[in-house]
């Protein structure tokens, strides 16, 4: 078998080097360690990450708690840590806490048990005290798209409530006065915000807010049909919908075209979010963007620095979302 003596030898480096090499310590020059890893590719050496873990009492591997595997919102946040912590030299163990207290708890846990040197976890569930009494656990924790005032420097977050004022004010810009809301779970901290913005800016502008008018449904396309189903059998009048999410605004056109209505004359949409797919139905959809490959990436960033000690560039905490236009909204000015 092949051993860390051999491949220092070969690489002509000392054995501390060849460690550091396999550490992904920034200490080595790009040459160094060009050297290293061929040697090790020539040996064909691979190293005991058991016995690393030991040595270095690191495991190398970060865990990342989502509250789903599935859907593109979630898809771009795990890639988005996966790249940055691979092209550091670590790896990521995956679980998903399905939006559920119990098992929020249970993987965050679980990735404990993994002896992971830190965990970055997307939490809906679970209240903010538990937050903070795990948060003082040996495991460093970053918690992203969830602030917690007491640990604003362990969460990265959106503003929530100014995404969901953007949305509404964009509609009342292009004229319309008569909006619908399809809201996300009101258990779930983003959409209550995201709800609150929507009645700020109606308000703002002298506009009712007709509970009628306001639908809480899940993030899913499910709950844009079942919203705009019942916003047309309330016989009241709307030009518009503001939505929750994009899952949500692509129910809603979806139902929309198979009852006959047209898009955007008869009924503009906008969503939330900016996933993959948004600029791929029709009409393209105007949406909010949440940069949460940026907040997943950031979430990589700080725990590289906080835990890897590795020199990062400046830590962002909090983001504001921007509009993105597209062809969903009628213009009636």
């Amino acid at each position: 078998m092949t051993t860390i003596y051999q491949v220092s030898e070969l690489a002509k480096v000392s054995l501390a080097t060849v460690s550091r090499v396999m550490n992904g310590n920034s200490r080595v020059s790009d040459k160094t360690r060009e050297k290293v890893l061929a040697a090790m590719k020539e040996l064909g050496y691979r190293p005991n990450l058991t016995a690393q873990s030991l040595a270095s009492n690191r495991s190398n591997c970060v865990g990342l708690l989502v509250s789903e595997i599935h859907g593109p919102f979630f898809g771009q946040m795990m890639s988005a840590v996966e790249t940055e912590l691979r092209a550091a030299g670590k790896h990521v163990i995956i679980t998903a806490g399905h939006s559920d207290e119990e098992k929020e708890k249970d993987g965050i846990e679980f990735l404990i048990s993994r002896n992971c040197d830190a965990i970055i976890a997307h939490v809906e569930a679970v209240s903010d005290e538990y937050i903070e009494g795990i948060a003082k656990e040996k495991t460093p924790m970053i918690f992203i798209s969830r602030y917690v005032a007491s640990l604003a420097d362990k969460c990265i977050s959106l503003n929530n409530e100014y995404g969901g004022y953007l949305a509404t004010s964009t509609m009342i810009k292009h004229g319309h006065k008569e909006i619908a809301c399809i809201a996300g779970p009101q258990s779930k901290a983003d959409a209550v915000a995201r709800l609150a913005g929507h009645k700020r800016a109606m308000a703002e502008h002298n506009l009712p807010i007709k509970e009628s008018l306001i639908y809480e449904g899940e993030f899913k396309e499910i709950g844009g049909v079942l919203g705009l189903e019942k916003f047309i059998k309330s016989n009241d009048n709307f030009t518009a919908i503001v939505c929750a999410n994009d899952e949500i605004a692509s129910g809603v056109m979806t139902y929309a075209r198979e009852h006959g209505l047209h898009l955007p004359d008869d009924l503009s949409v906008i969503g939330f979010d900016n996933v993959v797919f948004a600029s791929h139905l029709y009409p393209k959809l105007t949406t909010i963007e949440n940069p949460v490959d940026q907040m997943g990436q950031m979430a990589a960033k700080i725990i590289l620095r906080d835990v890897y000690k590795q020199q990062q560039d400046e830590i962002q905490h909090f983001y504001s979302p921007t509009l993105i236009n597209r062809d969903s909204i009628a213009d009636l000015t």
